[in-house]
């Protein structure tokens, strides 16, 4: 083992925290101490990104009424989404998608404007922007996790809709609604597996050998 490695009880903490990680749609209210909003905020500060470029930008939601606009603009894609769902649409409006209402804080993450300058990493793949304020998130997502606070990654909603409520400028696109806050427990697996809406797949079925689809 290289001698650049954590201790093993470091290492159990930080798979634990990965593996216990989950997509929570159900809180207990509360709140987020200021100090602790601020040391999870820095953790998704600290993710890699293409470019050093940063392109992630949160916005904290504060205003009640605000969190009720939102709330509807998702309700309004998740009727949305089920009429698109054909057969599964009964099954798919059974499920809990969104605590916007019920959370102790929400955040938009989104990305920044005039994105487009940054070519450092992007020539080829502009979407590497897309894929740091992915990995800001799930650095959130773990730090809440390692607190014992649950968050649950919101994407059923218009972008320019959501865009235009906040103001957000020309070029800036929302990818999340955060829902952050203290939860009751934390789900003993993915919730969409409890519910039997989806099984997951084994990492042997998504690991080839040298060619696409190739396997031992």
């Amino acid at each position: 083992m290289s001698e650049l490695a954590y201790s093993a009880a470091e290492r159990a903490a930080v798979y634990r925290a990965i593996g216990e990680r989950r997509d929570m749609r159900h809180f207990a209210g509360g709140e987020v101490a200021p100090q602790l909003l601020a040391r999870l905020l820095e953790a998704a500060h600290q993710a890699p990104s293409v470019g050093l470029m940063q392109p992630w930008r949160f916005i904290r939601i504060t205003r009640r009424d605000l969190r009720q606009q939102i709330q509807a603009l998702v309700e309004d894609e998740r009727v949305r989404t089920a009429e698109a769902l054909g057969q599964r649409s009964d099954d798919f409006m059974k499920l809990k998608v969104e605590g916007i209402n019920d959370c102790a804080e929400v955040l938009v993450a989104a990305l920044m404007d005039e994105r487009e300058k940054h070519i450092f990493g992007r020539r080829t793949l502009p979407e590497m922007d897309l894929a740091s304020l992915s990995c800001a998130i799930q650095n959130l997502w773990l730090a809440a996790r390692a607190e014992g606070l649950g968050m649950g990654w919101v994407s059923l909603f218009d972008p320019q809709a959501l865009a235009d409520l906040l103001g957000m400028p020309a070029g800036a696109k929302p990818l999340a609604i955060l829902c952050l806050g203290p939860v009751e427990a934390f789900y003993p697996a993915p919730m969409l597996a409890l519910e039997g809406w989806a099984a997951p797949r084994p990492l042997s079925e998504m690991l080839y050998d040298n060619q696409w689809g190739e396997q031992e």
